[in-house]
C-alpha cells in the first residue's frame, strides 16, 4: 500500500510540473506581449522593452518558472500588473467562496448520486429509464443557462432566494446559505454521476456472491448497502473525481451570473485584461485541487477494492 501511495504522489508531482510549466510557458513565453499589453498597444518598443525588464520577463524562460516555483514554498505568487495586488492574498479571498461551492456541491452529488444510481439497478423499469433520461438533460444543458432560469424562476418572478452577492458563514449561516443555494443547485445539474452508479451495481447484483448472500437471509438492505454497493463503489469514486474538473468549469460561468466574489470570477476578469500573474495564481489552485481530489479518489478505490493495488 505504502508502494501504491508514492506512484501515486510521485504521478500527482509529474502531473503538476507538466501542467503548470505548459501553462506558463503559454503565458510568459510572449513577454512583450504581455508588458505590451500592459503599457498599452501604442507603447513603444523602447517602453516596452523597459517594462519587461522591470516585470522580469527578458530573463530566460526556465529562470522565470523556476523562480515563481520557487516562490510557491513562501507564499510569493507574484503581484497582479494592473492593481499591484498580491496574488496570494487576492486568492486567499477568492477561493474559499469558490470552494464552498464545490464542497457543498460534490456532498450532494455523492449522495443523490448513489440513491439515484442504486434505485435506478434495482428497481429497473420506469424508475431506471426516469433516472437516466433526468441525468442525461442535466448533462446536457450547460450550467450558466440552468442558472438564468433557476434567478428568473426563483429570484425575479418570485422573489424567494437572492439573485446576486455571497454571505460569508462567518457573518450569517442562513445567509451563507440563502446565497448558495441557486449556484449549487445550477452546479448541481449538470454533474450528477447516477449513470456511473447504475451501471456498477447493475453488474455487481448479477454475481453469484450475491445470491449466496441472499440464501443466507441476510436482509436486502445490507445486501444492497453492505456488499453490493461497496463492490461497485470503484466506478463511481473515479466518475465523482472526474466530475470535480466539471465542478470547476461550471462554477466560473456560475459565478459570473450570481455575481460572486469567487476564483471563477478572477479567471474570467483576470484573462480578459491579460493579467497573467493572477491567471497563473487560479490555475495553480485548480490545479492542486484536482490533483488532491483525484488521489483521494484513487486511495479510496484501492482500500475498497484491493485488486485496484494490483493494477
Amino acid at each position: 500500500m505504502l508502494l501504491y501511495i508514492v506512484k501515486h504522489l510521485a504521478r500527482a508531482v509529474g502531473v503538476f510540473l507538466t501542467v503548470t510549466f505548459a501553462t506558463f510557458v503559454v503565458m510568459y513565453g510572449n513577454g512583450a506581449g504581455v508588458a505590451r499589453a500592459t503599457l498599452g498597444m501604442n507603447a513603444s518598443a523602447q517602453d516596452v522593452q523597459r517594462r519587461m525588464a522591470d516585470l522580469g520577463l527578458d530573463r530566460p524562460l526556465f529562470v522565470q518558472y523556476f523562480d515563481w516555483l520557487g516562490g510557491l514554498f513562501t507564499g510569493d505568487l507574484g503581484r497582479s500588473y494592473y492593481t499591484g495586488q498580491s496574488v496570494a492574498g487576492a486568492l486567499g479571498v477568492r477561493v474559499p467562496v469558490t470552494m464552498s461551492l464545490i464542497i457543498v456541491t460534490l456532498v450532494l452529488t455523492v449522495i443523490i448520486s448513489v440513491f439515484l444510481g442504486v434505485a435506478a439497478a434495482y428497481y429497473r423499469g420506469w424508475v431506471d429509464r426516469t433516472v437516466q433520461v433526468v441525468a442525461g438533460l442535466g448533462a446536457a444543458i450547460p450550467s450558466f443557462i440552468v442558472a438564468v432560469v433557476l434567478v428568473l424562476v426563483f429570484a425575479v418572478n418570485n422573489p424567494i432566494l437572492p439573485a446576486t452577492g455571497y454571505v460569508r458563514p462567518t457573518d450569517s449561516v442562513s445567509g451563507w446559505l440563502a446565497s448558495i443555494t441557486l449556484p449549487v443547485i445550477s452546479i448541481l445539474i449538470g454533474t450528477l454521476g447516477a449513470a456511473q452508479i447504475r451501471g456498477s451495481v447493475i453488474d455487481v447484483l448479477s454475481r453469484d456472491f450475491v445470491r449466496t448472500l441472499r440464501a443466507r437471509g441476510i436482509s436486502e438492505r445490507a445486501v444492497v448497502f453492505r456488499h453490493v454497493l461497496r463492490s461497485a463503489s470503484g466506478p463511481g469514486i473515479i466518475a465523482f473525481g472526474l466530475l470535480v474538473v466539471a465542478m470547476f468549469g461550471g462554477t466560473i460561468f456560475v459565478e459570473q451570473v450570481f455575481a460572486l466574489p469567487g476564483m471563477g470570477q478572477l479567471l474570467n476578469q483576470s484573462a480578459q485584461a491579460g493579467d497573467v500573474p493572477m491567471v497563473m495564481g487560479c490555475v495553480l489552485v485548480t490545479t492542486i485541487v484536482v490533483l488532491v481530489v483525484n488521489l483521494i479518489a484513487d486511495l479510496s478505490n484501492a482500500l475498497l477494492n484491493p485488486k485496484a493495488r494490483t493494477r
